[in-house]
């Protein structure tokens, strides 16, 4: 049995005749019929029957035709898979990034354009959106990857993860900020951030997330003064005296850099966690899981 005579055999049905058939597959008709034969002698059983003017199918014929169609697309699918490994993938691939992630830190930007270069035909579409709502386009299949912040431990229902950052929150203040007394303190209790007014990421991010399920488990609502998208901004605010922001840690000497000081939160001790997440199925298409196993090599290191 060979994939051209299922392919015959498939294309006389579709058709409901052999000549329709022969010119959809750019064949002469007698070579067609030949093949169709030869397919039903080695089943041992007629698979079409010709006797009143149209081609139907048999009783058996009609039993075989969804195992025939089957091995023509498993055939298609393997074809394709081999493109991946001689450059000829192609394909779409959605990315969404949580706002303030494409820094240097994540290069997603650089990943992007070098698996662009290898792969000129595969379109990249590239959005940056809350956490909250990438997870919902995630399920949706809306998005193949996304880079995103986690607001607790557990793991989103429908979706896989590769943790990429996993840091202590700390609160990040300007040099004579009262919180940094005594001198040498290193550590500031949650509560102690009830009255202050607080600098953080918006609503249905991950960090946000995080900081109201610990101010919630530390009693009290936290006061979000001011809200931005970009960490960078958060700082900017926090430098010149406007509040508290809260950021996942920073080494002493970018926060110095900055002009802040950063003290760590405990009592809860929440964490900011920025993950990769796909769908708990795997992304869709070839192109998007070939790019989320190079996002996972530059970020997590090998799979």
């Amino acid at each position: 049995m060979e994939l051209r005579q299922l392919r015959y055999f498939v294309a006389v049905v579709e058709e409901a005749g052999f000549t329709r058939a022969a010119a959809r597959l750019h064949l002469a008709q007698p070579g067609v019929s030949a093949q169709v034969r030869q397919l039903e002698r080695e089943l041992g059983h007629r698979l079409l029957d010709r006797s009143r003017g149209a081609v139907t199918l048999t009783e058996v014929g009609r039993a075989v035709l969804p195992y025939a169609r089957a091995a023509l697309a498993a055939a298609e699918g393997a074809r394709r898979t081999a493109e991946e490994f001689t450059g000829l993938l192609r394909g779409q691939v959605t990315l969404g990034l949580v706002s303030g992630a494409a820094t240097e830190e994540f290069d997603v930007v650089s990943v992007v354009a070098d698996f662009h270069d290898e792969h000129p035909r595969v379109e990249i579409s590239l959005t940056e959106d809350t956490s909250d709502r990438m997870l919902a386009a995630l399920r949706r299949g809306e998005l193949d990857i996304a880079l995103l912040g986690l607001a607790s431990d557990e793991v989103p229902a429908g979706v896989s993860l590769a943790v990429v950052v996993d840091e202590p929150l700390v609160a990040a203040v300007a040099p004579g900020d009262p919180l940094l007394r005594p001198e040498g303190r290193v550590h500031v209790p949650l509560a102690e951030l009830a009255e202050r007014p607080l600098i953080s990421l918006p609503r249905g991010t991950g960090l946000r997330g995080v900081l109201e399920r610990a101010c919630a488990e530390a009693g009290f609502r936290p006061r979000v003064a001011f809200e931005a998208a970009a960490p960078a901004l958060l700082t900017r605010l926090a430098v010149r005296g406007l509040g508290v922001a809260v950021l996942p840690a920073l080494p002493d000497e970018v926060a110095a850099s900055l002009g802040l000081r950063t003290l760590v939160i405990t009592d809860p001790r929440p964490r900011g966690r920025i993950a990769l997440a796909w769908r708990a199925d795997g992304p869709a298409g070839p192109a998007a899981r070939v790019l989320l196993g190079r996002l996972r090599a530059a970020f997590t290191g090998p799979a």
